[in-house]
């Protein structure tokens, strides 16, 4: 009699497992209805798009770049941005989450709509959690449409689709712009987050975008138009989350204003940023040059992992990278070359290239896997002849701009100077996630202000913020700290727990660098 009902609950827990596996693999309503829209170009109809015209009379073809370390000023831009926004705002995300950050955005997003701003929305449907509800609030405004990206199932839990379903799902769009009435443009590295924007007490992310203005924000709008009108990107409503234009008002007035009132502080912060109080003043001016935008496409997503083809950006910084003369200085948090990437390295430095790589230590990545993979290449990379600097993670130089005391440095900046006459900002990291697996985006910069702007002020920093990583004379890795007569030398991954170094160790053991 045991053993018959120990089967009856054998039985009917695998009738479950099996019964929510099935759900899981319910399919998602890419078919669902959606109209087609396109972007609006910048015009004198608006005050940006005025600002847009007087710029590509007086520069032509070129455009006009700010960069931004700041996360007080990048927050601060978008929130002046959207306060300017009469005719469009345009918004394309990994990432939107449901903290401070998110609401501040998304406060002004609605703020935008109710003045008869037209708003788009686009999210990529992985990183986002506990979202739908709020997005389809959203999404009940009128002048609001939120789409999201490559989206799981919802029939039960959200996750589950992700191992069912795991070659689409693990594709995602990794891309991050922000336009606003066709005149600007942020792109660069940060998702909406309170730790993309310094604003996390714990951990301040490094970081780097652009606030750009001139013909390369017509690219920016273009890019999105692709991604926004492919079959990948599924209206909100597809979800059949029920909610009214009621709603929306008791969750304005109610939980979002609480939040908000919660960060007005930050809110009067961010629009009181160094940045925005230089280019009011006229202290600071945009950088005036040639650029361009690469971005790969949706179909990316759609053929099979490893067709380099598909991979519009990384082919075209591996073509600028083999025609740099002089040197090549990579920051990227994330760093796994592969065979190819070594090959590209070898020939650089066999013709007299110098490479420079700053990235993540052990202990201020927030991927352990990664790091992982990124070990097993270190030491060919030194031999070779790769300068490496790693970030020291407690190199935090005092407060913040919001008053915050964060103890970690995390690396989140994506940039490359190429003979400090060019420079690449964008949301590709050097790894084969990026490169084969999730679709990227980032602008070229043609100037030498800003490529050597960019490198003299990294080469300042450097030996405040990372650890030298060296082979010595008997061959073993070193890592050394020398700044302001503090000196240090470590033979084993600095400032990192023996747990970390466990896993660290453990990873590399595995075969999955190609999903990293």
């Amino acid at each position: 009699m045991k053993n018959m009902r120990l089967a009856l609950v054998t039985h009917t827990i695998l009738l479950a497992v099996v019964a929510i596996l099935l759900t899981a693999c319910a399919s998602v309503p890419y078919d669902y209805p959606r109209s087609t829209t396109t972007y609006v170009p910048g015009s004198d109809a608006t005050v940006l798009g005025t600002a847009g015209e007087r710029w590509k009379a007086t520069h032509g073809d070129k455009g006009g770049f700010v960069g931004m370390a700041s996360g007080v000023d990048a927050l601060g831009a978008r929130l002046r941005l959207f306060e300017l926004a009469e005719e469009t705002v345009d918004a394309q995300y990994f990432i939107l989450k449901k903290d401070r950050a998110g609401v501040l955005f998304v406060n002004e997003l609605l703020l935008a709509a109710d003045r008869g701003v037209r708003v788009r929305l686009l999210v990529d449907d992985i990183f986002s959690p506990g979202v739908d509800h709020a997005f389809s609030v959203i999404a009940a405004h009128p002048n609001v449409e939120v789409r999201l990206f490559n989206p799981l199932p919802r029939q039960t839990f959200k996750y589950l689709g992700y191992l069912t379903q795991f070659e689409r799902a693990n594709r995602r769009m990794h891309n991050k712009s922000f336009t606003v009435d066709g005149a600007f443009s942020i792109v660069g590295g940060r998702n909406i987050g309170e730790e993309y924007f310094e604003i996390d007490q714990d951990t301040r992310f490094d970081d780097y975008e652009v606030l750009m203005i001139g013909d390369i924000v017509e690219q920016v709008q273009q890019g999105f138009d692709v991604f926004w009108n492919s079959e990948l990107a599924v209206p909100i409503e597809a979800f059949g989350i029920d909610v009214s234009q009621n709603e929306l008002d008791e969750w304005r007035s109610g939980a979002l204003r609480e939040v908000h009132e919660e960060a007005k502080a930050l809110y009067e912060g961010a629009l009181d940023s160094r940045l925005l109080q230089r280019l009011n003043s006229g202290e600071l001016n945009p950088v005036v040059a040639e650029a361009a935008l690469y971005t790969d496409t949706p179909d990316k997503l759609l053929t099979k992992v490893g067709d380099r083809d598909q991979a519009v950006l990384a082919l075209e910084l591996g073509r600028r990278f083999r025609e740099a003369s002089d040197e090549l200085f990579i920051v990227t948090p994330y760093y796994i070359p592969q065979d190819y990437g070594m090959k590209l390295v070898e020939d650089l430095l066999a013709r007299g290239v110098t490479v420079k790589l700053v990235t993540n230590s052990l202990a201020s990545t927030n991927h352990v896997p990664v790091h992982g993979a990124y070990k097993y290449y270190r030491r060919k990379l030194l031999e070779m002849g790769v300068e490496i600097y790693e970030i020291k993670v407690d190199a935090v130089d005092g407060p913040n701009e919001w008053g915050y005391q964060p103890g970690k440095l995390t690396l989140h900046s994506k940039a490359t100077a190429i003979d400090r006459d060019s420079i690449f900002i964008g949301s590709l990291n050097f790894d084969p996630r990026s490169i084969l697996i999730n679709t990227e985006m980032g602008i070229f910069i043609e100037s030498s202000e800003a490529g050597s702007g960019f490198t003299l002020q990294l080469e300042d920093e450097l030996s405040r913020i990372s650890w030298r990583v060296e082979l010595d004379d008997d061959d073993k890795l070193r890592w050394t700290y020398d700044h302001e007569g503090v000196q240090e030398v470590v033979y084993k991954e600095p400032q990192a727990g023996w747990w970390r170094r466990f896993q660290a160790g453990f990873y590399g053991l595995l075969p999955i660098e190609d999903q990293l």
